[in-house]
């Protein structure tokens, strides 16, 4: 139920614009700034569903494995989002379908290196390898000197994850920490291709199809590695779970996020992501944190405040 305090809001707050012209203009600024925050939010909430996504994921790998994991994962995503999307097949030129394959391969390939690396160290720190895609990219799209300085101080932050404390890069599994380079390098193809799929398909048709071919990319792995297993009905389920949690809505998040923020600024602002898969990690999976760890990604969290208060300042 609306209560009459409510209801009386929006005829206050208007009757208040119309009597003063400062009152209308504060107004106006405030929806600014809402306005600008937006897109934010979003990239904030798909971090948060994808890496707790990816929490639940590594503890379905002792059954299905990580290819499995990655085929479960993307097979149900592309099932929900077809069915919900329904995107039509006609009226594209060759040039959006490449852009939907790349998409989509990059997709497939963020994936699978991703759970190849979390099957071997830790969410938190695998995640903070992987960030290293997109801050590459943040430095060579940016064309303004600040978002240079934030991409340093994530820089920063990674460096000191790995120099020592906890057990510090050296000591990783060298694979894993491959792994999860190789993962962020398809993030940063993966965002570019995100922003232009967005522009080229209607709503999230163009993210639909790019998962489908994900899905199909990545189908002879899973099959090879988990053969019958993929068709367990507990497996099938948690699959599912983890489809939604990290690839239908945080993607669909990203997506429409994208179409309002450069793509230099996005991948600044993924720099939160080590900071939620610590958490995740944490929570879920019981990894704990050394001082050095939680101080590294704090200056992972400062480059990405900086990021967007440089952005919300330049009124995008």
């Amino acid at each position: 139920m609306t209560s009459p305090h409510t209801a009386a809001e929006p005829t206050a707050t208007a009757a208040a614009a119309v009597a003063t012209p400062e009152a209308a203009g504060g107004l106006r600024t405030a929806r600014g700034r809402g306005a600008a925050l937006a897109p934010v939010a979003l990239v904030v909430s798909a971090g948060i569903s994808v890496q707790f996504g990816s929490a639940v994921a590594v503890m379905l790998m002792p059954r299905a494995g990580a290819a499995g994991v990655v085929t479960l994962r993307l097979a149900a995503a592309a099932l929900v989002l077809l069915v919900l999307c329904r995107p039509g097949l006609r009226g594209y030129r060759r040039a959006d379908w490449g852009t939907v394959v790349a998409f989509g391969a990059a997709m497939a390939g963020m994936n699978g290196l991703f759970y190849q690396a979390v099957d071997r160290i830790p969410l938190g720190t695998a995640v903070t390898l992987e960030v290293l895609g997109p801050l590459t990219l943040s430095v060579l799209a940016s064309r303004r000197l600040v978002n240079f300085v934030w991409a340093g101080l994530a820089l920063a932050g990674v460096a000191l994850l790995g120099s020592g404390g906890g057990e510090g890069f050296g000591s990783l599994d060298l694979a894993g920490a491959a792994f999860a380079l190789g993962a962020g390098a398809c993030w940063a193809v993966y965002i570019l291709f995100s922003a232009r799929t967005g522009r080229r398909f209607p709503q999230a048709d163009g993210l639909a199809l790019a998962m489908a071919v994900a899905a199909v990319l990545s189908l002879p792995l899973g099959v090879v590695q988990s053969g019958a297993e993929l068709l367990v009905p507990s497996t099938i389920g948690l699959g599912a779970a983890v489809a939604i949690l990290s690839s239908v809505l945080p993607y669909t998040l990203e997506l429409l996020a994208l179409r309002r923020l450069p793509a230099s600024t996005f991948a600044i602002l993924m720099s939160l992501e080590p900071a939620i898969a610590a958490t995740a990690g944490f929570l879920v999976l019981h990894q704990a944190l050394s001082v050095t760890d939680a101080l590294a990604i704090a200056l992972v969290i400062g480059a990405s405040v900086g990021a967007v208060r440089s952005q919300v300042g330049r009124g995008h």
